[in-house]
């Protein structure tokens, strides 16, 4: 719950702190209070897209019956995924509140002591997380920001939010869960028309490329960094109690059995016969070799993991759906509004705005700009389509056949297009919603900061993108 604050008196001494703060914690400070007043609630933002989307199809010379009809047949065609998100919060919710995992966060929010020590260990956790599941790192940092606020006195919750956001915005798809490199890495994954094209990329040639290895370090190092330099003192500080929101610490302890007809409920056999079951399908997935087995962990695979072991480490009924429950309110926004985004998908897709953005895209690169041009592209249209794997499919085509003209290594484009398309995910509500839901603020609570981080991100992003291209040899397709 938010509590309505006084705006301060221009010389007022909030003000005259503000005043003695330096450098970067200045222009974060900035960045917040102008996001705080200015940014939209996320659903305005998916409904803007729609709209922008619409206008640029009719600049293109898209019929506008067209764009409408192919938004609205779309409207539906996110469900799946939709669910998947829902359970991903689920999942990582019941996994992070068991006691074995709750303790260990515990553990880790007595370490700092200062806010500048706590905001910077949250990007921290929240990168490393985000490199083996994006949905895991949500969950995880969501609760490790909470039990810290509660520690850590003058911690500001905006600053600390943003770095728990920064996994989704930095490396993500620099990790375990890149859908991209996922599905190049699995030929029977890979659509015809693309495959013949790329043919085989495996894993070796894009998430272990030492290149990747070294822009990921690159990008951590200096995410932690600005985190860091940009947590305000206590004095700006806006913690969580300036925001109405109460420590609510995760119950380990279950109420006492009164009716018979309960005793299923408290009692371990029904857990450990499922998870049993569950773990002998997941070891039969992976049975048959490692780089198959890497090839499997998608959004499926990830949340039946996390159910599994959830229901393992709860080991009643009763206290792992007491944790379902106290996580499905973070659920509501992804549920309302992906549908949205699908529309803005629909339209791009279904209509020639993808077809004539590839025309372009194609015309104007060289061996040397290339590398730059994708980068450049593939974070602005993340704005519009910010989900890694939908939007990967739209482009791999033209851009992998642009790399086969342009001699450009193509694991390596498949990394230029990880590390940029999570640059938009730093300002973009459409992830940040069951972040957001955990620790109970909008997205215009953080964005400022994420503002920050994405002024530094963009030109590293691109230069890396771009200077590592120039030292990687063109290796052709493995059909």
């Amino acid at each position: 719950m938010h509590m309505t604050q006084n705006p301060q008196p221009v010389n007022s001494p909030a003000t005259a702190a503000t005043d003695k703060e330096q450098g970067l914690v200045r222009f974060g400070l900035s960045l917040a209070n102008w996001s705080e007043r200015w940014f939209p609630d996320p659903l305005v933002f998916a409904l803007l897209g729609i709209v922008v989307v619409f206008v640029v199809g009719l600049l293109l010379h898209q019929p506008a019956a067209k764009l409408a009809i192919q938004g609205g047949k779309n409207f539906w065609a996110l469900v799946p995924f939709t669910m998947q998100m829902v359970m991903i919060i689920v999942g990582g919710y019941v996994v992070a509140s068991t006691p074995l995992v709750y303790r260990a966060i515990r553990a880790l929010a007595a370490i700092p002591k200062t806010p500048r020590q706590a905001v910077a260990m949250i990007a921290l956790f929240s990168m490393l997380t985000s490199l083996i599941s994006w949905g895991l790192s949500l969950i995880f940092s969501g609760l490790f920001v909470r039990e810290l606020a509660h520690r850590v006195k003058g911690m500001d919750y905006r600053a600390a939010g943003a770095a728990a956001y920064l996994g989704l915005g930095a490396v993500w798809a620099m990790g375990l869960s890149s859908s991209a490199a996922m599905l190049m890495a699995t030929k029977s994954a890979i659509p015809p028309t693309l495959f013949n094209i790329s043919g085989l990329i495996p894993l070796t040639q894009t998430l272990f490329l030492w290149p990747s290895i070294a822009t990921t370090a690159i990008l951590i190092v200096l995410s932690v960094l600005i985190a860091y330099l940009s947590t305000p003192s206590p004095e700006n500080a806006r913690t969580a109690e300036y925001y109405g929101i109460q420590y609510e610490p995760i119950r380990s302890s279950l109420e006492v059995r009164s009716k018979p007809g309960e005793w299923l409920e408290y009692s371990p056999l029904l857990n450990i016969l499922v998870a049993a079951l569950l773990c002998w399908y997941l070891v039969d997935l992976f049975r048959p070799s490692p780089q198959s087995a890497l090839a499997k962990l998608d959004l499926n695979t990830y949340n039946l993991i996390f159910i599994t072991v959830g229901l393992l480490l709860h080991w009643r009924p009763k206290r792992f759906m007491r944790a379902v429950s106290e996580c499905v309110p973070a659920t509501g926004g992804v549920l309302i509004q992906f549908p949205f985004y699908a529309v803005i998908f629909g339209m791009i897709v279904g209509t020639g705005i993808a077809e004539a953005l590839a025309k372009v895209f194609v015309s104007i690169s060289t061996h040397n700009t290339y590398p730059l041009l994708v980068a450049i592209y593939s974070a602005v249209l993340g704005v519009f389509i910010p989900s890694g794997g939908s939007k990967w499919v739209i482009e791999a085509p033209y851009v992998l056949q642009a790399a086969n003209l342009h001699q450009v290594h193509l694991g390596w484009v498949v990394q230029i297009y990880n590390a940029s398309e999570a640059l938009p995910n730093l300002i973009n509500p459409f992830w940040m919603l069951p972040l957001l839901g955990i620790l109970k603020l909008k997205a215009r609570d953080i964005v400022g900061y994420g503002v920050l981080q994405l002024i530094v991100h963009v030109p590293v992003v691109f230069f890396l993108c771009w200077l590592f291209a120039r030292y990687i040899p063109y290796v052709p397709p493995i059909k």
